[in-house]
């Protein structure tokens, strides 16, 4: 697939995106606000009955902005989680016309997916800005500019790893009649295991450890931590290899499932 192709069907699919600006505008804003809200009052909570100022590393604000950072990359990182499309091809018979495409299937989704995390940046852009004006900085003061730097390229690979995994689970539609509980198994997963439902410091000693040979790491916790200051170099650079090296598993599979599963498609859907 050329990077021309790409990038024209990364732009029709972010025109497509922001195309309804109200309900874009509803959903962000609802989403964000139930989102945090229930996290500044459950970790409210918390600290208060528990008597402590410090949980697992975080002071109140430290753990407010963690999670400010961790939901706002969430959804850099997911996307649109495919709109199930690739498993909708399949059992559609959509795939049909994809098949005759002088481009790669994969390519040409991920261009979509690409294309799709417009109102994503925007949110983030929005959302984070808005905190650092109402907070002051509060919790995030050990943000360096090098930490940003670093952080951009592991919410990249944890982009890439997001598609790996929801592209092997969409692919088993070549076998089975419904792969929805696969991706909320999935989302589940990622995650509790990935820092999203709180931070990764909370786990025992032994389950981080294993943790940080899994890639769900690298999906939301490695980009928070890494922006706040909170990783180190050496950290970060165990991270991105452990994750490029899943990369490389998962995009093999991948491969292998697409591949049989198209030897047995028929071509006329479900």
């Amino acid at each position: 697939m050329t990077g021309r192709l790409f990038v024209q069907v990364a732009s029709i699919e972010a025109r497509k995106r922001m195309s309804y600006r109200v309900d874009f505008w509803i959903n962000a804003l609802i989403g964000f606000v139930a989102e945090f809200g229930i996290v500044w009052f459950l970790w409210g909570a918390l600290y208060a009955e528990s008597g402590k100022t410090v949980i697992a590393g975080f002071d109140f604000d430290q753990m407010l902005v963690y999670y400010v950072v961790a939901i706002l990359f969430g959804k850099v990182v997911r996307g649109t989680e495919f709109d199930a499309h690739v498993s909708q091809d399949i059992y559609e018979g959509g795939l049909n016309r994809y098949l005759v495409f002088p481009a790669s299937y994969v390519g040409f989704k991920y261009a979509q997916h690409i294309g799709s995390l417009l109102p994503a940046f925007i949110q983030m852009a929005l959302f984070g800005g808005l905190w650092l004006a109402f907070a002051g900085g509060r919790g995030a003061e050990d943000m360096t500019a090098t930490g940003a730097i670093m952080s951009v390229s592991t919410l990249l690979l944890a982009n890439l790893l997001y598609y790996a995994m929801s592209f092997v689970l969409h692919a088993v539609a070549f076998w089975a009649d419904n792969v929805w509980s696969l991706i909320v198994a999935l989302r589940f997963v990622t995650s509790l295991l990935g820092g999203l439902m709180f931070p990764l410091a909370l786990f025992p000693g032994s389950v981080q450890t294993v943790n940080e040979w899994l890639p769900f790491r690298n999906l939301f916790a490695l980009p928070a931590e890494t922006l706040l200051g909170r990783s180190g170099f050496d950290d970060w650079a165990q991270g991105m290899v452990v994750g490029l090296l899943w990369l490389a598993i998962l995009s093999a599979l991948g491969r292998v499932v697409w591949r049989r599963g198209n030897l047995q498609y028929s071509g006329i859907g479900m």
